[in-house]
């Protein structure tokens, strides 16, 4: 009883130290920032980007597979040594910019301005960078579909609804949320459209109160009530969303897509619905205003617009993900396990064993975040399946092949002499392998399992690539809306750190219990 009180204050103290280590981050990091100011300021001259001749032999950021991307690729490797610096997200361009590490931003004009409007310390330049159309896209060979979206388009332009779309969210400041787009009560009969989307393109697609709104999507709701069709839309990153219009998974592509020739010869395009252009974002050194407090930052991170609600569903689905893909590991771990020691031993199962080193080796030999992609993107391209459930499967998978290796070591740690006593004693294979040596191999190998959940836990991170919102999801929707890259990210890693300390205490205090049944 004394060793468990014993134990029990270690792993109070331990939380607490944690804690007080999180709180001293906070602090050091508070310091850092306001310390750092006077030099950022400095080094703002350094780069300074009056216009578009400005831009050879500096580094742009981009968001990986927009236009601007295909735009600035021009620059690189030119002789003057410009670089390119791509990002999963705009918000994380910019949070560069703002940070020092790039010296401008090639990005649409309305993001621009939403990004200017929340953060003081950037501004796009006068000089447009280019002119562009913005356009849905359909998988090639779905003439009917791209006919029927045209004809939507045609009608809801001729009858002023996308000008009314438009006027509400980027019109004057009178204009602005007077004619929103409500959604009709119309028979639906015709079937439902899947609507592939990156919400993170204020005001085209974005995230408000937990709903993906914005331009794009109203005027998708107007094109499906006209249609009298069901929309569905899947959020997902900007490059994966010509890759799941191509594949099937999605129906349309609406995201602030321009029309390229790139782009057309794996998609196709609808008439343009509005016009946009891509602008130049630099850092403001004329700002001299200072950031919000802390508990302000606290406070917009997870109070405001009830954005905790993202982590929360984030972490919902990182442990329902995480515990069903442990039990697919475990079982399908053990029985590659099982099969493997038995040919190991006896020469049996040859086929299977075959098979087993040919799926050990491909899932062990290949990155979990391509694996996710291809069961996704590929095995699963036309089948309508909850992402949930790919990532299960995707993540089940991959662990099966950590396991497998794992209980086999453990078995064959085992002294073999226990195999004899066993067969000595009028047991068959089978019982003596459930009965003695399993036994005492879970002992052995249960650190190696820990290890292995724990790595899978934090493997569901990457479940964002196929558009699922998961915990690292939640905090990268929460950081793409007020830019406040801090306080998001350690707040996932609080709740990542929280639960592997949770399943670590649980492990070694299932290793001591059976320890002490052994002593006994």
């Amino acid at each position: 009883m004394m060793k468990k009180q014993k134990r029990n204050k270690l792993f109070v103290r331990f939380v607490g130290l944690m804690l007080l280590a999180t709180l001293l981050t906070f602090t050091v990091t508070a310091y850092a920032t306001g310390s750092q100011s006077d030099t950022q300021e400095n080094s703002q001259t350094e780069n300074i980007i009056k216009s578009v001749d400005d831009l050879p032999g500096k580094t742009i950021g981009v968001q990986l597979g927009t236009t601007g991307d295909t735009y600035a690729t021009d620059y690189e490797g030119d002789e003057a040594g410009t670089k390119i610096e791509r990002y999963n997200k705009a918000a994380d361009a910019v949070q560069a910019l703002k940070q020092q590490k790039i010296d401008c931003v090639i990005i649409d004009d309305l993001p621009a301005n939403d990004f200017i409007q929340k953060n003081s310390d950037i501004k796009k330049l006068d000089e447009n960078f280019a002119d562009e159309d913005y356009a849905f896209c359909v998988q090639k060979g779905r003439t009917e579909l791209l006919d029927k979206i045209n004809s939507s388009l045609a009608k809801l332009q001729k009858d002023g609804t996308i000008a009314n779309i438009l006027t509400n969210y980027i019109g004057t400041d009178e204009q602005k949320g007077k004619t929103p787009y409500e959604k009709k009560d119309v028979d639906r009969k015709n079937g439902k459209i899947i609507v592939a989307t990156n919400a993170e393109f204020k005001p085209y697609e974005y995230y408000e109160n937990g709903v993906v709104t914005g331009i794009d999507m109203d005027i998708m709701q107007a094109i499906c009530d006209d249609l009298g069709m069901e929309m569905q839309i899947e959020d997902m990153q900007f490059d994966s969303i010509i890759v799941a219009v191509q594949s099937g998974k999605a129906d349309v592509g609406a995201a602030g897509m321009t029309v390229t020739e790139d782009r057309k010869k794996n998609v196709d395009f609808s008439d343009s619905y509005t016009n946009a252009k891509q602008v130049i974002l630099v850092r403001n050194t004329d700002n001299k205003g200072g950031g919000i407090g802390f508990i302000d930052k606290l406070k917009q991170s997870f109070v405001d617009d009830s954005r905790w609600q993202y982590i929360l569903t984030g972490l919902k689905n990182t442990l329902i993900i995480t515990i069903f893909a442990i039990l697919i590991g475990l079982v399908l771990g053990s029985l590659i396990a099982i099969v493997r020691t038995v040919h190991d031993q006896n020469g049996k199962l040859k086929i299977l064993n075959f098979i087993c080193k040919i799926y050990l080796t491909i899932i062990r030999g290949t990155p979990a975040m391509i694996q996710l992609l291809i069961i996704y993107y590929v095995i699963f391209a036309s089948v309508a399946i909850d992402k949930t459930i790919v990532a299960i499967v995707a993540f089940g998978l991959n662990s099966a092949a950590y396991v497998a290796e794992v209980v086999r070591s453990g078995i064959n740690s085992v002294d073999h002499g226990q195999f004899e006593a066993g067969r000595s004693l009028g047991l068959n294979y089978k019982q003596t392998m459930w009965s003695i040596i399993l036994p005492q191999a879970f002992r052995n190998m249960l650190p190696a399992l820990c290890n292995e959940f724990i790595s899978l836990l934090k493997e569901t991170a990457i479940s964002g690539y196929i558009g699922l919102n998961d915990l690292t999801k939640g905090g990268d929707i929460i950081r793409s809306q007020t830019f406040e890259a801090f306080i998001p990210l350690i707040a996932v890693a609080l709740i990542y750190l929280a639960i592997v300390m949770l399943l670590t205490f649980a492990v070694n205090k299932l290793e001591r219990k059976l320890k002490n049944n052994e002593i006994r």
